[in-house]
């Protein structure tokens, strides 16, 4: 006889495995130009300008490559890796970190994205999509993962 809470856990695994590939993420396309980076990094700096948060952004090309980093005033220093982490894990898992933190929130199955090298979990990345394919990624970190994120997304909105 399977136990109710069993039962209930293998559900809950179910439902973050198909959250996670519900829909197919985007491929990748060519090169992100600087002015698609530029246009990013002006709308996300605006975003934290106008909340009055220091925090640092990063933009990465499709390859994970640094393309533009800035640091907000007086900024913690782990942010700076934090936020290119975001961005990179972004680009490389083809989706929003918020999927990858909450998959390991839920624990199970979903603890074994702990063991990846590189992976950077937390809510404040996401990839830059233009038509239709990923150019690049941005990632945010300074401040509370949820307001990390509406940097982020205002940045990746603004070269849609």
């Amino acid at each position: 006889m399977v136990k109710t809470g069993t039962l209930v856990a293998a559900l809950s695994m179910l439902d973050i495995v198909s959250a996670f590939a519900q829909a197919a993420p985007p491929p990748y396309g060519g090169p992100m130009t600087l002015e698609t980076a530029k246009k990013a990094m002006a709308a996300a700096e605006a975003e934290a300008v106008k909340n009055n948060w220091n925090v640092v952004i990063t933009i990465v090309d499709a390859s994970g490559h640094l393309a533009m980093m800035q640091r907000g005033n007086n900024t913690q220093h782990a942010s700076i890796r934090i936020a290119e982490g975001k961005a990179r894990t972004a680009v490389e898992y083809r989706r929003s970190t918020k999927v990858l933190e909450d998959a390991i929130a839920a624990g199970g199955a979903g603890l074994r994205y702990l063991s990846l090298e590189g992976l950077m979990p937390f809510e404040g990345g996401v990839p830059i999509v233009v038509d239709g394919k990923i150019v690049g990624g941005i990632g945010v970190s300074g401040v509370a993962a949820k307001d990390d994120a509406r940097i982020e997304q205002a940045g990746a909105d603004a070269v849609k």
